[in-house]
């Protein structure tokens, strides 16, 4: 049992108030002496005095609004602890790549949003989280259970954003987010972008270091720029004395993680979908997680107690004989 306004208990001792002063009388009498003895009057006054402490007890109980604690208790269900890194750059308000000049439909951003909300509402059991990045990356929201902020956060990532694709940044705080988190068994990235920045060897060994620690998985879908190049373009031969461009670059470096990596390249909403179906699948592993139970409130009860008893009291001073009248 605890209480939200503790301090209102110090009011308690005013309770005892009815049992300290006596009921004014409207008639006085010189002598009594000759009446007889009359103890159920005397029983039921004493118990009219006990309604009036009890009324205010509970009166001043319920003011001070006591509630049960919340409770934890572990579950085992089937999701993962999953973390998205959204790429917000100003290239993600383009259509995607299989587009044409009459087919023109969904923004990358837009279809983003639209089936990453459908992929948060389809998982009964996971803990998410959300980092956005551009030329830097935003803390959004730690691992949660909270389907509806989730959901928020991913709609509110439709916004204006600047052009750069700082990768390494948003990968590096998303590892970060789960550094105090209880491991349940499954802990993914999902990073969707529609591009690629280098990442320097400090902050690659960095990300190496942090995945294999933490066990992260890491699954990268690809919204192919028009024109870009396929990451999975076996046949691309880079120009003599070139480095490789950046998104074959950032690819070559997740097939060094010690941690399991899967890439995906999406042209248009369909395949965007199926890249987000697939690991939706993949990731239905048996985790254990916390189920909160909320706490009671037990202020209207209170009320109702003394509510109750003030009805009583009126009652019984309805049905009261009165004195006689001159």
């Amino acid at each position: 049992m605890a209480f939200s306004h503790p301090w209102m208990l110090w009011l308690l001792p005013l309770a005892i108030l009815p049992l300290v002063f006596q009921r004014a009388h409207s008639k006085s009498y010189s002598w009594l002496d000759m009446l007889p003895a009359d103890p159920l009057s005397d029983l039921i006054g004493w118990i009219l005095k006990v309604l009036a402490v009890l009324i205010l007890t509970f009166i001043i109980l319920g003011l001070s609004a006591p509630h049960s604690n919340q409770q934890h208790i572990e579950r085992i269900g089937v999701g993962a602890q999953i973390t998205l890194v959204l790429d917000r750059s100003a290239s993600m308000d383009d259509p995607f790549s299989g587009s044409t000049p009459t087919t023109v439909g969904e923004t990358k951003s837009a279809a983003a949003s639209r089936l990453i909300t459908q992929f948060v509402q389809s998982r009964q059991n996971d803990m998410l989280g959300m980092i956005t990045f551009s030329n830097s990356a935003m803390y959004v929201l730690p691992l949660t259970e909270n389907k509806e902020a989730i959901v928020a956060a991913v709609r509110a990532t439709a916004g204006n954003a600047l052009f750069q694709t700082n990768i390494g940044s948003g990968l590096t705080s998303a590892a970060g987010l789960f550094d105090k988190v209880p491991d349940s068994g499954s802990r993914v990235v999902i990073l969707l972008s529609d591009g690629a920045g280098r990442i320097d060897a400090n902050t690659q060994q960095k990300i190496k270091d942090w995945f294999d620690r933490m066990h992260l998985s890491l699954y990268w879908i690809v919204l192919r720029q028009p024109g870009g190049l396929s990451i999975f373009d076996k046949d691309y031969k880079p120009q003599e004395d070139q480095p490789l461009p950046p998104e074959i670059e950032l690819h070559e470096f997740f097939k060094t993680l010690k941690t399991p990596f899967n890439a995906y390249e999406a042209e248009d909403p369909k395949t965007l979908q199926l890249a987000i179906d697939d690991i939706n699948r993949k990731e239905k592993k048996p985790i254990k997680y916390l189920h909160k139970i909320p706490g009671k409130d037990f202020s209207s009860l209170c009320f109702i107690f003394a509510a109750a008893m003030i009805a009583l009291l009126l009652g019984v001073k309805y049905l009261e004989v009165r004195t006689w009248r001159n």
